[in-house]
């Protein structure tokens, strides 16, 4: 008889090459049904916790059952299992819906800030992806030349011409509300304890959410703003 971990309440004996599978089936049978990378992350958090408590299990792999409801991982814990072996979810493709040109309008009146405003107009009409504009220090605005400096892959830099309408917006920014002592990075926090810190992933997140409920456009986030205008 298999011995007993004192953490989980099944013995060595009890587990199968099937185990995860069942729990993949059990966990998809909830309801609210959890997502698929919310299953992914769980099956992973009990893949690494058998392996943990029971090195000699059975490896939990999945032969012949890569079907269209599953999909292929290359990393696990069992580095025995083949990339065809790896029982995950299939996680669907996220469709970004860009917004219409009223829509983006609406969005982009509701902000108040200079700071605001200008983060909005570098991801619109720049193109600059939200991770990019989040990276930027405070020497990458070089607005006597009217140019943003966009650091890139391999210590690389790109330059992009500003609009007047962009430089006047950062030139207030940094002259008004940018708080003084802060951090190298271009755009902060403005408010609380991380005052003059870079500003987060999180924070933008929270940005866009309160102003999607203030303007009642659902789709309007960070990464609809990542696209660029549709045609008019």
């Amino acid at each position: 008889m298999g011995e007993r971990s004192p953490h989980l309440d099944i013995v060595e004996g009890d587990l199968t090459e099937s185990t995860l599978l069942e729990y993949v089936r059990f966990q998809s049978s909830q309801q609210p049904r959890p997502s698929p990378s919310t299953i992914n992350d769980r099956v992973a958090v009990a893949e690494r916790a058998i392996r943990n408590e029971f090195p000699d299990a059975p490896c939990q792999i999945a032969r012949g059952f890569h079907q269209a409801f599953f999909a292929a991982k290359a990393d696990g814990p069992w580095p025995a299992a083949s990339s065809d072996e790896r029982l995950r979810v299939k996680v669907p493709k996220r469709n970004i819906v860009p917004l219409s040109v009223d829509e983006v309008a609406r969005f982009w009146s509701s902000f108040r800030t200079s700071r605001d405003l200008a983060i909005v107009g570098l991801m619109l009409l720049q193109g600059l992806r939200s991770a990019e504009v989040l990276a930027l220090n405070r020497d990458d605005a070089l607005l006597s030349e009217a140019q943003l400096r966009v650091p890139g892959k391999g210590n690389k830099f790109r330059f992009l011409p500003l609009a007047p309408e962009t430089v006047q917006l950062l030139n207030h920014y940094l002259r008004l509300e940018r708080p003084n002592p802060c951090s190298a990075a271009l755009f902060v926090s403005l408010k609380g304890r991380a005052r003059g810190t870079r500003m987060t992933a999180a924070g933008l997140r929270s940005l866009f959410r309160y102003h999607r409920q203030t303007t009642s456009i659902n789709l309007a986030n960070p990464i609809a703003f990542d696209t660029p205008l549709p045609p008019t």
